[in-house]
């Protein structure tokens, strides 16, 4: 295998969407998503079981379409890369065991990776946010429908650290409960922010989880949850607002509590992730993940990161989704660092910590 420059193709299937991409070193050669949100749609969430059929049948042609697209065949891959968790089991089940039969058939190494430091990996990618080449005193901030956690990256290849994350509903998962209760469908995230554009965002005034002091704690003695969320006190405050309404006998104000709710998500979001910046010596900072394209969520990380002296990247929204591409791209720089693969007996965690980088 070329250490310098391998040609890696990555799997992704931990959720709704079937990825497969294909690198070269730090250069995106494909990166082909099939999606099965539209089957969820009437359930207003992603349903396990329909996702993994969805990967089942979508796993094959989306693998073809990738191959053709980078113009190359697999006999001329170096490696073979999937996610093994976190995620949901099912899912995570289809990937692993397709990329296994790859293995096998091919004779490739299999390099089985953590889904939420492959989220960091794309900004390794020529065409991505950091051309190439992680940066010293890096952070991430991942913001999905199944994640919302702040991570040291000291070394992507293998040393990465969990400052912070929910501890119940993630933020995506806040936005799609709440679009239910106001009834503007799923998923609740583009229709949320497209309606707060027309609210007014201090409307309401929306609780803000483990921000109390004995949450917080101080610098020098912190508290359990420094630098963690909860979003599920958030919705409950939110079901009792149209509550009100609905008793009171008067219209729901939509806008006005999309605005709010969404203000109340993104600056507990930002807030608590500049601190873990401040904090822990972070001077960098990535944005990733699906609800990255939220645009209030963009503006004020942006706003509070040029306050606070940190440099932001936001990779484009087809590489902040979950994708084959960032699967790769890890994959690529843990063999061009020396890593050693996986084993062809590594299995699924669909609560794979995120110290464990490649699991074997």
């Amino acid at each position: 295998m070329n250490r310098q420059e391998p040609l890696v193709l990555g799997i992704e299937s931990s959720c709704d969407e079937t990825g497969v991409g294909i690198v070269r070193g730090t250069t995106l050669l494909a990166n082909t998503v099939s999606s099965s949100m539209d089957e969820h749609v009437r359930f207003g969430g992603v349903i396990p079981e329909i996702a993994s059929r969805a990967h089942l049948d979508a796993l094959v042609p989306t693998l073809r379409e990738a191959l053709h697209t980078a113009g190359v065949t697999l006999e001329e891959v170096d490696a073979l890369a999937v996610t093994t968790g976190p995620g949901l089991a099912g899912a995570l089940m289809v990937g692993v065991c397709g990329a296994k039969a790859l293995a096998v058939a091919t004779g490739k190494p299999l390099y089985a990776v953590n889904h939420l430091v492959a989220h960091v990996g794309v900004g390794l990618l020529d065409d991505g946010v950091y051309e190439g080449e992680l940066p010293p005193r890096l952070g991430a901030l991942l913001v999905s429908g199944g994640h919302t956690e702040v991570l040291r990256v000291r070394n992507i290849a293998g040393d990465v650290e969990l400052l912070g994350s929910t501890i119940d509903d993630a933020a995506g998962e806040a936005y799609d409960k709440v679009a239910r209760l106001l009834g503007l469908g799923y998923p609740g995230g583009p229709v949320i922010d497209r309606l707060a554009r027309e609210g007014n965002r201090k409307a309401i005034r929306f609780p803000r989880g483990l921000t109390q002091p004995k949450y917080m704690g101080t610098a020098e003695e912190p508290g359990p949850h420094r630098y963690d969320w909860s979003f599920s006190g958030l919705k409950t405050a939110v079901a009792r607002c149209v509550e009100q309404f609905e008793a009171a006998g008067e219209p729901v104000p939509v806008a006005d509590i999309a605005a709010s709710f969404q203000e109340a998500v993104v600056d507990v979001i930002t807030s608590k992730a500049i601190l873990a910046c401040r904090e822990q010596g972070i001077q960098n900072l990535l944005l990733g993940g699906g609800v990255a394209a939220n645009s209030r969520l963009r503006e004020l990380t942006r706003q509070r990161c040029e306050e606070a002296g940190i440099s932001l990247a936001v990779p484009r929204f087809s590489l902040c989704t979950d994708n084959g591409a960032m699967v790769a791209a890890l994959a690529a720089r843990v063999i061009m660092d020396g890593g050693e693969p996986s084993g062809l007996e590594v299995a699924p965690e669909s609560s794979l910590p995120v110290t464990t980088v490649v699991a074997r």
